[in-house]
């Protein structure tokens, strides 16, 4: 049987730890917690991005989580906390279990994405233009 977009994302929803936003508001600017957007740059560019985030395209995140990876980035294996973001929790859901599935303990995702922390009027902030 074909598994669908929306069945994955409830398989993952059961295998993974969600935060509400209350929680994620508790955690924002923890020195042992990083957010993650994985959102695409188009995404934060038009709506905004949460403060401190780092930016990991979903389309890279494998590459720069692993850490044998040429791609490697080291904000994945500092020990922290990590919280995943998207616009509303689906693609989010799916990288977390992803992550888990690596081997990454400390991982998670905000229930509703970046959509409902806006909404909730946590921290927002315009994405910073890069110089050239």
């Amino acid at each position: 049987m074909r598994k669908t977009a929306q069945s994955m994302v409830e398989d993952a929803m059961a295998a993974i730890t969600t935060f509400s936003i209350d929680q994620a508001r508790d955690l924002h600017g923890r020195d042992d917690v990083q957010f993650i957007d994985i959102r695409d740059v188009r995404e934060l560019e038009r709506e905004g991005v949460i403060p401190g985030a780092f930016h990991a395209p979903r389309g890279m995140l494998e590459f720069w989580a692993d850490p044998s990876s040429e791609y490697h980035k080291p904000v994945f294996n500092q020990g922290k906390q990590l919280v995943l973001f998207c616009a509303a929790g689906w693609r989010s859901a799916l990288a977390t279990q992803t992550l888990q599935d690596m081997g990454v303990e400390k991982v998670a995702h905000v229930a509703g994405g970046f959509t409902a922390w806006k909404d909730a009027g946590a921290p927002v902030a315009e994405k910073s233009k890069k110089p050239g």
